[in-house]
């Protein structure tokens, strides 16, 4: 990424030479450039040179729901038109998808051209290490820097015991910073906002995570409206109800999203990967190059299950991650559908024929 120059009323929104140049044909056509800052049916919020303005999406409303406008799209604006209109949006850089809890598995946009996925985690319970895992996996895929931001330190005042749940997360997110931050107390939130100027932000996480309440920590002032917690289970109520692009006082931008309940993957294999690089790493040295890592003989991945170097719990996460990866992918690719039952079939042979020569052994 090329930055422009300082002076450009848009640079604290993201704006750079390369935003510049994928502009300059619309440019040509009297078309202005803006930033979406916010989405509502039919309607959005731009932040232009001039100011923000409200206008139409109507000619950028396709069927496809990963192609509709979006928090933090580029959008070329017709400003003579009344209202103003957005004729089209600049490619993307990077698109954080998530596939959707209705049952026709369509995909849905949350934020667009981010840099930074800070997943928030709440130190109010268990580590729920298994929705991190699925978290990091929709950031790697989306083209995002993922950074774990482990909410509400102050809560944990045992430095001994704080340091073992960063170790215990660091391990399951390798490659990932991992920050503890208290909003409340100010702590690390230098460090963050630090780590995150300059760039766009998406702030993701569960309700309760504290998530409005970091974001009013990093802008310096109550703009998010924050609910009280409730007491007794520890949740949270839906505080953010919609995605919103807020200018940082240190550089940057973040948008805010609302809790999210449901964080299912869409097509987001090479996410999952990343997140259990120490086990495709392993993979690698298997004899058999399409290990299954179930009953293979040779098999690397069980090796290190046995001497304890690879947790059980771990290798469950990345093999029910890469299960719904497939079905998803399944329900919409027939070729793909007649793989996995070929493959399943291949298995159930596999692990009949183990046991048999386990039972011939016995005897």
């Amino acid at each position: 990424m090329n930055t422009a120059s300082s002076s450009h009323p848009l640079t604290g929104h993201g704006w750079d030479t390369d935003w510049e140049a994928a502009f300059a044909p619309y440019a040509e056509q009297g078309l202005t450039v803006g930033r979406v800052v916010r989405v509502d049916r039919g309607l959005c919020d731009i932040v232009t040179a001039e100011g923000t303005l409200r206008a139409d999406t109507a000619l950028v409303t396709p069927r496809d729901p990963l192609k509709v406008i979006c928090t933090g799209d580029w959008a070329a604006v017709d400003t003579v038109a009344d209202p103003p209109l957005v004729r089209t949006c600049l490619p993307r850089r990077t698109a954080f998808v998530r596939n959707t809890s209705s049952k026709r598995s369509e995909g849905q946009i949350l934020a667009a051209n981010v840099d930074h996925a800070i997943i928030a985690v709440p130190l109010t319970g268990d580590l729920e290490l298994g929705r991190i895992e699925r978290f990091l996996a929709l950031a790697w895929e989306s083209g995002a820097q993922p950074l774990i931001v482990l909410t509400k330190c102050d809560l944990v005042p045992d430095p001994v015991a704080l340091s073992y749940l960063v170790e215990d997360v660091e391990s399951t997110a390798p490659g990932v910073q991992v920050l503890p931050v208290s909003s409340a107390e100010g702590e690390g939130i230098e460090i963050l906002q630090a780590v995150i100027s300059g760039g766009t932000s998406v702030l993701l996480g569960p309700s309760g995570a504290g998530k409005s309440t970091l974001a009013n920590a990093l802008l310096g002032a109550d703009v998010m409206e924050v609910q009280a917690i409730r007491d007794v289970d520890g949740k949270g109520r839906h505080t953010t109800t919609t995605r919103n692009l807020l200018a940082l006082p240190g550089g940057g931008v973040l948008i805010d999203t609302p809790g999210l309940r449901g964080v299912g993957l869409w097509d987001a294999e090479s996410g999952v990967g990343q997140v259990f690089s120490e086990i495709e790493e392993l993979a690698e040295r298997c004899r058999f190059h399409d290990c299954a890592h179930e009953a293979e003989p040779g098999c690397a991945v069980l090796a290190a299950l046995e001497d304890g170097s690879l947790s059980e719990r771990r290798l469950e996460s990345y093999r029910k991650l890469l299960r719904e990866n497939q079905r998803l992918l399944a329900k919409t690719d027939v070729r793909l559908r007649a793989e996995i039952r070929r493959d399943w079939k291949m298995k159930q042979a596999i692990g009949r024929a183990a046991m048999e020569a386990k039972g011939r052994r016995l005897h």
